[in-house]
């Protein structure tokens, strides 16, 4: 399970090998996640009993931060934080 910290963080930090890194809202980066599954083929074999490309994202959001779309070359995401925390 995901450390629960990670689930308040509302940005991420995305990382495509040739392109600048782009800062995304927490929506915007499951919507590109989704994207990248759907272009996908096929998926890896821990995503496969998912019930569709939003469902395999949000999975992978919990639970990693790199997935390979092509022999060699991955893409990466990384919960930021954007303010301090509040004590």
């Amino acid at each position: 399970m995901s450390d629960p910290l990670i689930r308040s963080l509302d940005h991420y930090v995305v990382l495509v090998p040739g392109e600048s890194e782009q800062l995304l809202s927490a929506a915007a980066t499951l919507t590109w996640l989704v994207e990248r599954l759907v272009a996908l083929d096929p998926w890896p074999e821990d995503l496969r009993g998912c019930d569709g490309a939003t469902e395999a994202a949000e999975r992978l959001l919990d639970t990693a931060c790199e997935l390979e779309i092509s022999p060699g070359v991955c893409v990466q995401w990384y919960a930021v934080r954007l303010e301090p925390p509040q004590s």
